[in-house]
C-alpha cells in the first residue's frame, strides 16, 4: 500500500507543476479521448512514448510511476490473459493438448507447495508468480502418463495476443495520465479548477463547488486512508497476524479485523476536518473567496496547442490508416 500514489501530491519544478489547474484537467480528458481513438499496437506505442517523454519533460520520477503501478498489476495480468483465453480471431498460433490426471495433479499441488515456500521472497514476488504459471503450463502438456481424468485444447489466435497487448497498453497509458494529474496539482487548485470548469452547470442546478469539493477530499484523502490501513497491517503484524498465509477463513477473519479499525479512522478523520472547515468558517452554499485566483498563461495556452494537435492526429490516423 505505501507505493500507492493515486490522490497525492508531490512537489516538483517541472512544467506540469506550472500549468494552469483547468489546462491540466482538459488535456488529460482530451488525450484520453485520443487514446482510445488509435487502434494499433504501433500507434498505442507511440503513444506510451509520448506519455513518457511528457514524465520526462514534466520531471517526474518514471520509477516512482512504476512502483505506483503495482497494485494494478493483477488486474493487468488478469485482462491479458482473459483476451487470450477468450478471443478467436485470426490465424491460430498454438494448439497445445493439455492433459489432467493423477500425477499432474499431484505434480502441480507440490509445484504449488514450493512457489508458496518461496513466496517469502517477496521483492522477486512477481516474478515467482509468473514462474508458477509457467510451471502448471509445462506440467500438464508434458506430464501425460498414469491415470487420466481429462484433456482438453490449449489455443492462442493472432488476434487474442494482439488485443491483450493492445488493452494492457491503453490501460496503462490512461492510468498513467490520469496519475500525473493527481501528483502534479494540489488538491485545493484541483478543487478550484473542477469548481471553475463546472460553473456552466449552475444553470441546471448543479453546485460545482460542492460537488468539486467532494472529488478533492476523496482524491486527498485517498492515500491517508491507505497510509493508515498500512499501519494497522503492521501493528497487528506485530501481534502475530499474517495477511498472507493462513486458510480462507483465517484470511477473512484478519480482513474483518482490518476493516473495523479502518471505518473507525475514517469516521474520525471526517470529524476532525468537519470541525477544521467549520473553524475556518466553511458554510455550504457560501460564495467563497480565495487568496490566488487561478490565471491562465503563455504556458497553458501552449499546452492546449499541443493537445489539440495530438488529438487532430488521432482522428487522422483513425480515418485513413
Amino acid at each position: 500500500m505505501k507505493n500507492i500514489i493515486i490522490g497525492q501530491y508531490i512537489p516538483g519544478s517541472g512544467f506540469l507543476y506550472k500549468l494552469d489547474p483547468r489546462t491540466k484537467i482538459i488535456s488529460v480528458i482530451v488525450l484520453m479521448v485520443a487514446v482510445f481513438l488509435l487502434k494499433s499496437i504501433v500507434q498505442l506505442s507511440i503513444a506510451m512514448g509520448l506519455a513518457i517523454l511528457i514524465l520526462i519533460a514534466g520531471k517526474i520520477s518514471i520509477i516512482r510511476i512504476f512502483r505506483g503501478l503495482k497494485p494494478i498489476f493483477v488486474l493487468l495480468i488478469f485482462t491479458f490473459v482473459f483476451q487470450i483465453f477468450f478471443n478467436k480471431e485470426g490465424a491460430l498460433w498454438v494448439d497445445e493438448t493439455m492433459t489432467i490426471g493423477f500425477v499432474s495433479i499431484t505434480s502441480m499441488v507440490l509445484w504449488t507447495i514450493i512457489w508458496r515456500m518461496l513466496a517469502k521472497f517477496k521483492k522477486f514476488k512477481m516474478i515467482l508468480f509468473i514462474l508458477y504459471i509457467g510451471g502448471l503450463y509445462l506440467i500438464m502438456k508434458y506430464i501425460t502418463y498414469g491415470t487420466i481424468f481429462t484433456t482438453w485444447q490449449f489455443l492462442v489466435y493472432e488476434k487474442g495476443v494482439e488485443m491483450s497487448f493492445f488493452v494492457v497498453i491503453r490501460l496503462l497509458i490512461i492510468i498513467t495520465l490520469s496519475t500525473v494529474l493527481t501528483l502534479t496539482t494540489k488538491p485545493t487548485d484541483l478543487t478550484q479548477g473542477i469548481e471553475k470548469l463546472m460553473r456552466p452547470l449552475k444553470v441546471i442546478g448543479i453546485s460545482s463547488e460542492d460537488f468539486a469539493l467532494i472529488i478533492s477530499i476523496s482524491l486527498r484523502y485517498i492515500p491517508t486512508i491507505l497510509d493508515e490501513a498500512n499501519k494497522i497491517m503492521l501493528a497487528q503484524a506485530s501481534r502475530g497476524a499474517d495477511f498472507a498465509e493462513g486458510k480462507l477463513k483465517d484470511k477473512i477473519k484478519q480482513i474483518i479485523s482490518l476493516l473495523v479499525p479502518m471505518f473507525i479512522i475514517a469516521f474520525k478523520r471526517s470529524e476532525d476536518l468537519a470541525d477544521a472547515m467549520e473553524s475556518r468558517n466553511f458554510v455550504p452554499g457560501r460564495e467563497r473567496t480565495r487568496i490566488h485566483d487561478l490565471k491562465l498563461g503563455r504556458l497553458d495556452l501552449l499546452t492546449g496547442l499541443a493537445t489539440v494537435l495530438l488529438l487532430a492526429g488521432s482522428i487522422l490516423v483513425r480515418i485513413y490508416l
